[in-house]
């Protein structure tokens, strides 16, 4: 471990030494690319990160989409987009965005294997339509905008699809910076792309180290040798000037999954009773040493309008629990939840039940825990996928086909609601009506959501304009400045 730390301090001194004649920025990554920064794959969050590869659509703060490298669309029918292509557009190898690149790219990516995130369950076709692209889903999907954002559909140059099959995203996007080198799992390196088609970029480029180990992290920002750094560990941060720390909220929440099947829990007023026995500060203030949000709904501050829609839940009574023996699972993949399995048992028992604990790897207990196997499952899960939207979260959790139903939960009254939501377009009415399946789910005390993730974003002093992105989709941009 010391030999790996060594070196991957020494790899962040050595970019950090060509600053002074170079206005160049220096990123401590908390992963390596898993697929060579294949687009089609999760590494494509990197590519957007470091602003190289664009998409047609992008989202604002909240989740609503945006013109990129489409500037406007509009609904043909139920099954059919269309999609202006913005003119002028040049790739970093020097050749032109056109309607026919990004019906190249986009069928690309449909006919991937494995397909991308994405695209799971969705067959989609594109064709080109004069200056635009008509995109046709098999089925009506009103979220189409919001999927074509994701990073893992950047439109790229001919030349970074390969015959063999694979996608090399160098020199091949349309963003600020252009990717110029790829180093295995050790680094990348961009430069700043003069001919982009929007503002030209204030750093003349970008070195991303990849540094897994959280002290090697925390090392990097605190002795400088790192101008960003992702995720710095909650053990770093006593270590570190609090000034150089921004914690980010994430669309991620820890929820206790309450059986509502079988079990004591099956009872509506003992799951009440879970509920009311529930201290979320404490969990907050000692397992998360503060560092995250107590919840007030599944949704968290990463989706800032879900808050000021909400209204009051229509709970039932909660009953005694008399002693009423359960069983807490939970998994030892995320160092936090053992311990909060321990929290929650412990004021579980205060308020009259009998509780066990039952803590695996992950690995080892997802098919139990979807089999319905305990009373009360904690988790930390994503609350808005790839397109921005919540629906398909609470689809696959809450509802009663859900393909990831740990609580067992079938509510028609839960299912109306996400129905409703699931057909909303995207905007103000697609949002009142997450709103209200989120309530329709709590009223049943089969989610009692505990508490919202943060991160933590190193910056230096001289670090102004980066991105502090819960959706981790940016974070050097054109905007981005560095001083000494």
């Amino acid at each position: 471990m010391k030999l790996m730390l060594g070196a991957a301090l020494i790899g962040l001194t050595l970019a950090g030494t060509a600053r002074a004649e170079d206005p160049r920025i220096h990123l401590a990554m908390l992963q390596p690319p898993r697929s060579g920064l294949n687009p089609l794959t999760d590494d494509a969050f990197k590519l957007s990160r470091w602003s190289t590869a664009e998409t047609l659509i992008r989202l604002n703060a909240d989740g609503d989409p945006q013109p990129f490298l489409a500037t406007e669309w509009s609904r043909v029918d139920d099954h059919s987009w269309r999609f202006v292509i913005r003119k002028g557009v040049t790739f970093h190898d020097g050749t032109n965005l056109t309607p026919e690149r990004v019906v190249a790219s986009l069928t690309t990516a449909t006919q991937a294997v494995p397909v991308p995130r994405i695209l799971n369950g969705v067959k989609m076709t594109a064709t080109v339509d004069g200056d635009a692209v008509l995109v046709r889903t098999e089925v009506s999907d009103p979220l189409l905008p919001n999927r074509l954002s994701s990073p893992q559909l950047a439109i790229l140059a001919e030349a970074a699809y390969r015959p063999d099959g694979t996608v090399v995203p160098t020199r091949a996007g349309t963003g600020p910076f252009v990717l110029t080198a790829i180093e295995g799992v050790t680094s990348a390196h961009l430069d700043r792309f003069d001919g982009y088609w929007g503002e030209r970029a204030k750093l003349s480029g970008i070195d991303a180290d990849y540094v897994g180990d959280g002290t090697a992290r925390g090392a990097a920002l605190r002795t400088g040798t790192a101008d960003i750094v992702e995720a710095v560990p909650v053990s770093q941060a006593a270590l570190i000037d609090p000034d150089l720390i921004h914690e980010v909220p994430m669309p991620r929440t820890n929820t206790l999954y309450v059986n509502t099947a079988k079990g004591p829990l099956a009872d509506p007023a003992l799951r009440a009773a879970v509920r009311e026995a529930v201290d979320r500060a404490a969990i907050v203030r000692t397992v998360y040493e503060g560092r995250a949000d107590e919840a007030r709904g599944l949704l968290g501050p990463a989706l800032p309008w879900a808050d000021g829609l909400r209204g009051p839940v229509n709970h039932v009574a909660a009953s005694n629990a008399n002693g009423a023996k359960i069983t807490i699972g939970t998994f030892t993949d995320r160092a936090e939840l053992p311990e909060v399995a321990v929290l929650i048992a412990q004021q579980l028992t205060a308020a009259g039940f009998e509780v066990e604990q039952d803590v695996r790897e992950y690995a080892h207990i997802e098919a139990d825990a979807l089999a319905g196997a305990f009373d009360i499952f904690i988790l930390s899960r994503a609350t808005v996928l790839d397109s921005g939207d919540p629906v398909a979260y609470m689809v696959a959790d809450f509802s009663c086909e859900g393909s990831f139903n740990i609580g067992q939960l079938c509510d028609p009254a839960v299912d109306a609601a996400l129905e409703k939501a699931g057909l909303a377009p995207a905007g103000a009415e697609r949002r009142q009506a997450i709103i209200e399946a989120e309530a329709a789910i709590l009223a049943t005390d089969g989610a009692i959501p505990l508490l919202h993730e943060r991160v933590m974003q190193g910056e230096q002093a001289g670090v102004a304009g980066a991105e502090r992105d819960p959706r981790e989709r940016m974070i050097v941009t054109e905007h981005t400045t560095l001083t000494e």
